[in-house]
C-alpha cells in the first residue's frame, strides 16, 4: 500500500468528522462508517451508514453524506473523506460524480474498490488511520452477520 500519508490540517479535519460519524452510528447500533465532503478545505456536508437504523440497503456512509449535501453543479473541487474504503457501490457514485479526490481512514479490515477509482483517475489517499481500523475492527467481532449483510456477502 505505501507509506502512511502525512495529513495536512484540512484532510485531519475531514477525516475527523467523518470519524465522529462513524463513531455515533456505531454508538445507534449502525455499522461504523462515516463520510463527509470537502470543498475548498472545508466540511460542507457529513453523513454515516444508517444501513441498519433506516432499513435501507443503500445509505451507506458516501451515499448518505452526498445525500445531505444536496444537489450540486459539480464536485470538481471536492474531497470525500471516508473512514472505510468504498464499496462498489459508494466507488460508482464517486466516479459518477467525477469527485477528483478520496481520503480513506483505513482499507485493512475491507479493501474496497479503489482500483476502480483509481481507473477513473480519482486520487486515492489511505491515512491508514488506526482509530479507524480498531472501530471496525471491534464492530466486525461483535456483528459479523450485519458486516456480512452490508457487503452483499
Amino acid at each position: 500500500m505505501g507509506p502512511v500519508p502525512t495529513l495536512d490540517e484540512a484532510d485531519a479535519a475531514g477525516l475527523e468528522a467523518a470519524y465522529r460519524q462513524a463513531r455515533e452510528g456505531f454508538a445507534e447500533g449502525g455499522v461504523p462508517i462515516g463520510a463527509s465532503l470537502a470543498e475548498d478545505g472545508r466540511v460542507v456536508a457529513t453523513g454515516r451508514n444508517l444501513r441498519v437504523q433506516e432499513g435501507d440497503p443503500t445509505a451507506h456512509g458516501e451515499i448518505t453524506c452526498l445525500r445531505h449535501a444536496g444537489r450540486r453543479t459539480g464536485y470538481r473541487s471536492t474531497t470525500l473523506y471516508t473512514t472505510l474504503a468504498p464499496c462498489a457501490m459508494c466507488a460508482g457514485a464517486i466516479v459518477q460524480f467525477r469527485i477528483p479526490r478520496v481520503v480513506i481512514g483505513e482499507a485493512t479490515t475491507f479493501g474496497g474498490h479503489l482500483d476502480l477509482l483509481r481507473a477513473h483517475g480519482t486520487e486515492v489517499l489511505v491515512a491508514d488511520d488506526p482509530r479507524c481500523r480498531d472501530l471496525m475492527t471491534e464492530f466486525q467481532r461483535r456483528s459479523p452477520r450485519v458486516w456480512a449483510e452490508d457487503i452483499g456477502d
